[in-house]
C-alpha cells in the first residue's frame, strides 16, 4: 500500500514523502496516528498546500534545536556509577540520570527532546 507521510517516522521517510508499506502498518499504525494518508490526488493536492507549512515548522524546530546545542555545547555534567575493572559499568546512565544532572546545573528541558535513547553502560 502506498502512503504519502505527514510528520517524519523513524526507519520509514520524511514529511511529504510517497512510501511503500505493508497494508497492516498502515491501517494499524500509520493511519489511525495521523501519521499517513492515501495515496490519492485530492490527498497530494493537501500535501502540496500544507507542504509550506511543514517547512516553516521544520525552519522553527531547527532553530530551536540549533539554539538548544548552542547553550548545551559548554555544560559539563558529572554522573558518579561504579566501574568494574575493564571500565565497564555496574548498571548504566539513562537519560533520567542525565536529565536530572542537567536540571541540578540549572538547563533542564523536557526530558524527551533529547535525542540519546540509548544508555550509556561503559567509559
Amino acid at each position: 500500500m502506498e502512503v504519502i507521510l505527514r510528520e517524519h517516522v523513524d526507519n520509514l521517510g520524511r514529511r511529504g514523502e510517497v512510501v511503500k508499506v505493508a497494508d497492516g502498518y498502515a491501517r494499524n499504525y500509520l493511519l489511525p496516528r495521523k501519521l499517513a494518508l492515501l495515496v490519492t490526488d485530492g490527498n497530494k493536492q493537501q500535501i502540496e498546500r500544507e507542504r509550506g507549512k511543514f517547512e516553516a515548522r521544520e525552519q522553527e524546530e531547527k532553530k530551536v534545536a540549533e539554539a538548544m546545542a548552542a547553550r548545551l555545547s559548554g555544560v559539563e555534567i558529572q554522573i558518579a556509577r561504579k566501574v568494574g575493572e575493564t571500565e565497564v559499568l555496574f548498571g548504566s546512565v539513562t537519560s533520567t540520570d542525565v536529565a536530572t544532572a542537567m536540571a541540578a546545573k540549572g538547563q533542564g528541558g523536557r526530558r524527551g527532546r533529547r535525542p540519546r535513547q540509548e544508555v550509556i553502560r561503559d567509559l
